[in-house]
This record gives C-alpha cells, structure tokens and sequence, in this order.
C-alpha cells in the first residue's frame, strides 16, 4: 500500500510547484514586464494563466496526498479512489502543459521581447517621458543596457535608462539577457513538469494498487465481522 513517506513526497512536490507559480507570478522580472505590457500584447495572458494554472496543479498534488494518506490509515477504498482521481485529474492538466511548453514556449520570450523593443523605441523616438523610467527599471532589473537598433545611435537612449556602470561597451544587449533569463526560467519548469508527470504516474498505480487491495483483500473487506454456521 502507499506509505505515508511517499505521501509527504507528493505534498512536497506539490508545494514545489506552489512556490515555483508564486515566484512566476509575483517576482520581479516577471511583474515589471507584465505591468509594462499593453492590453493586446499575450505576455499578461501567460503571466496570470501560468500563476493560476500552477496553483490549481499544486493544490490537486496536495489533495490527492492528503486522500491517499487517509485512505491509508482508515482504509477506505472511496478515499483512495478520490485519491487517484485526483492524480488522474493533475495527468490531464500537466500533459496538455508540457506539450505547450515544446510547442509554443518561443512564444513567452517572443512577447517578453516585444514589450522592450516597445519600450525602447517609443524612448528613442521621445515618445513619452513615462517609457523613459520604464526602460531604466528593465535595465536595473535585468542588468543589461540597450540593444543593438537598426535605426541608427541609440547612446542618447542608453546613457538616459542604463544603470551606473553598466555602459553600452561593458553591458549585455538586453534582448539577449532577456532570452537567457526566461531560458533558465523555463528549463527549471520543464524539469519540474517532467518530475511532476513521472510522480503523478507512480501516484496513480499506488493508489490504484490500495483501492484494490482494501476493496478486494479478504482480510480487510471483513474488518472483524464474523459469521457463525
């Protein structure tokens, strides 16, 4: 039957995936970009959906740990064919996630991108002097200065929005620290997605293996009841 150690797994696990939507959603790379974003760009639809998306996850991991536990200790075959409904559901949501992830993930870091040439264009051409302190909260967020522009010298812009010490010559090309933040970011969740995927499964088979168990055991389907002949 499931142990109670590899129910605290699944409930670690389940917290892992909490922290990882929290940290999405409220860092600080990720809240500037969102904040900055206009109405038609898809990067605040990512943003809100992947927090909402994994909270959901992490909540059903949790449940169905709690589930199996108590279906454990009390053994109760509908707590435990909760319990696997429960991994069931998570299955289904995390599958349809991972093959996102393969096949539309350029699309985040396409939109994290557009928001700063918006940005940094609209700064270049003196668009607004709002974009202006936009640009300098990218730059001190990211660590970068500029990027390189097909329109000509961009050292008026960088010199206004670039961190100290962080000089056109010296810094990184924002596009490109942007593309390797978001790289990093979504390499650990893929990896979190795939572990997620691999437990779930296994949760699956133990819980199914304890319902049957509990529900066809002889010694556990009479629970004390005697009959006398």
């Amino acid at each position: 039957c499931q142990s109670l150690p590899t129910n605290l797994l699944f409930q670690l696990l389940g917290l892992s995936v909490a922290m990882l939507s929290t940290v999405t959603r409220y860092g600080l790379h990720f809240t500037l970009i969102s904040s900055i974003s206009l109405e038609n760009n898809s990067y605040r639809v990512f943003h809100h959906a992947a927090f909402y998306c994994g909270l959901c996850l992490s909540m059903t991991l949790i449940l169905a740990a709690l589930l199996s536990s108590a279906a454990t200790v009390r053994e109760s075959p509908l707590l435990g064919a909760t319990g696997f409904f429960c991994f069931a559901l998570a299955f289904c949501g995390l599958l349809p996630a991972a093959c996102w992830r393969y096949t539309h993930g350029t699309e985040v870091e396409d939109s994290m991108m557009d928001v700063y040439d918006l940005v940094y264009e609209e700064v270049r051409r003196n668009i607004s002097s709002f974009r202006r302190h936009e640009l300098t909260a990218i730059h001190e967020a990211f660590l970068c200065c500029g990027k390189h522009s097909p329109f000509g010298d961009t050292a008026n812009v960088e010199s206004r929005t670039c961190p100290p010490g962080q000089a056109r010559d010296a810094g990184r090309d924002c596009l490109q620290e942007i593309q390797d933040f978001l790289k990093k970011h979504m390499d650990l969740v893929s990896t979190l997605l795939g572990v997620t995927i691999g437990f779930t499964i296994y949760g699956m088979f133990l819980t199914s293996f304890l319902w049957f168990s509990i529900h066809f055991s002889s010694n556990l389907a009479r629970k004390g009841k005697y009959i006398l002949r």
